[in-house]
């Protein structure tokens, strides 16, 4: 047999792990409301498709900002020809200028230090390789997503090193858990380059404080190790507090600015994924220089420049669609963890971003991991939900599940709920359901189709009238 590479023989991807086997199982069995009713649903998938409509709205208003229309077809030959890695100069200004926006234009961003990547995926991986070599380390709050095991460490040979929080303090940055980590690496003989941070959290949907945010500033500048701001998700907090960038922080905090680094995309924050945009934005010359050469192996596509700066300096569309997508994240979230809590099921609070960390504690059989895997296997098996355990987050604590909301319709969440709802109902020994929520002061914010839907949910005691249209659970044809 020929040899291969250790990268093509080895696991590093971690594709073997929960969060993608969720993935698998949906995949071969997706949900569809009349093609595969039973199918699985995925809310796996931490995606924005609450604006589309809104965003649909701008692309028919505006056909020139296409290169495959009429009306721009005129700007298809200097576009389609070679493009400097550097990006086009109106690109960087647009992205530049909507980073301000989301951080309500408390900071201000240069074009020249944006440097563009396939995603937020290289980008990340486009720092490991400029901050660190191969067998150094970087220090990771837990639960953290678990793509970084692979964007940090496959290719590049850098080791994460968890910071461990938990949700005694609701899972906040504390310094004593960061020198904690620290110190595990250097027993390890790890050397520490960086620590990176996600803020709004995936999986968490919470937000940093400024206090936080200025003692892992002070934390990293006394270590003299880079700070890695992965705020791909800025622009999804829907309530207050508001979210603070580490851009603003550093204005505040004296600090060497070497050390400072943010990762940001437009697949999160416009529901974007598949344009691959991401940015590196970094306050030292030497990793924007680098980063920029790098960059030529994960370019954004010169049609896809051109359509996202023509769309973003459009500043009245930028406007309405940052309170227009806080507004539609904000109804969904709250309807949805709203109707959880019917049946019991709580989530860590949160403002921000694509999903909830719904606690099912008190569904394990066991304590344990084991217990949390059993669990998993038969929301995915049974009740045919793709949600992520919280162990393939490197959670420390069993029980706890990222579940997707914004990725759906509205149609498809109310299939989903009710599959849920069927599945605590059978299950209704291990946990005992909340008070209700008084329904006048939550219609008031819900969309109109989900408002009208709401007496359906509700008997005189709380739980799902049995006169409900939505549809039933294949849970109830399961095999026990």
């Amino acid at each position: 047999m020929v040899s291969m590479s250790k990268i093509a023989t080895g696991n590093g991807h971690g594709e073997n792990s929960p969060y993608f086997d969720g993935w698998k199982a949906y995949e071969t069995n997706p949900f569809h409301a009349i093609d595969r009713p039973d199918g699985v649903i995925q809310m796996g998938l931490a995606e924005n498709q609450l604006c589309f409509e809104f965003i649909k709205k701008w692309l028919m208003e505006h056909p020139e900002a296409s290169l495959c229309t009429p009306e721009g077809v005129g700007k298809f030959k200097e576009t389609a020809l070679f493009q400097d890695y550097h990006g086009m100069p109106e690109f960087r200004q647009a992205v530049a200028k909507f980073m301000g926006k989301v951080r309500g234009d408390r900071v201000k961003f240069d074009p020249d230090r944006v440097v563009m990547s396939g995603g937020a995926t290289g980008a990340h991986e486009m720092v490991a390789f400029c901050l660190a070599d191969p067998g150094e380390a970087l220090l990771v709050p837990t639960p953290y997503y678990p793509g970084f095991d692979r964007d940090l460490r496959w290719r590049t040979g850098v080791e994460l090193v968890p910071v461990i929080c938990e949700s005694s303090n609701n899972f906040q940055i504390t310094r004593n858990a960061l020198e904690a980590a620290y110190e595990k690496a250097e027993e390890d003989n790890l050397r520490v380059k960086g620590l990176l941070i996600t803020n709004p959290s995936n999986p968490l949907g919470t937000i940093m404080d400024r206090d936080t945010l200025k003692s892992i500033v002070r934390f990293i500048n006394e270590k003299n190790i880079h700070l890695i701001g992965d705020e791909i998700y800025a622009a999804t907090v829907f309530k207050d507090p508001e979210f603070v960038s580490i851009s603003e922080v550093i204005e505040e905090v004296e600090c060497n600015r070497d050390l400072i680094h943010i990762v940001y995309s437009l697949s999160k924050d416009m529901g974007f994924p598949g344009f691959r945009v991401g940015i590196v934005y970094s306050y030292n010359d030497a990793v924007v220089n680098c980063a920029r050469k790098m960059s030529s192996y994960g370019l954004v596509s010169s049609q896809t420049q051109h359509l996202i700066a023509t769309m973003l300096n459009d500043d009245d569309f930028v406007d309405n669609f940052i309170v227009e997508s806080k507004d539609q994240l904000s109804k969904r979230h709250k309807y949805f963890t709203w109707s959880l809590s019917q049946v019991g099921i709580g989530s860590l609070k949160s403002n921000g971003g694509l999903f909830i960390w719904m606690d099912l504690r008190k569904l394990l059989k066991e304590k344990t991991f084991d217990g949390e895997m059993d669990l998993w296997r038969v929301i995915i098996n049974e009740v045919k939900l793709n949600v992520s355990p919280g162990s393939s987050f490197h959670c420390h604590e069993p029980g706890w599940f990222r579940v997707c909301f914004a990725n759906m319709e509205d149609s498809t969440m109310e299939v989903a709920l009710s599959r849920i709802r069927t599945f605590i109902l059978k299950n209704n020994e291990a946990i005992v359901p909340l008070k209700l929520c008084r329904r006048s002061s939550l219609k008031l914010s819900l969309p109109r189709s989900l408002s009208r839907r709401m007496d359906d949910f509700m008997s005189p005691t709380g739980i799902m009238s049995p006169h409900s249209p939505l549809p039933q659970s294949p849970l109830v044809r399961a095999r026990t």
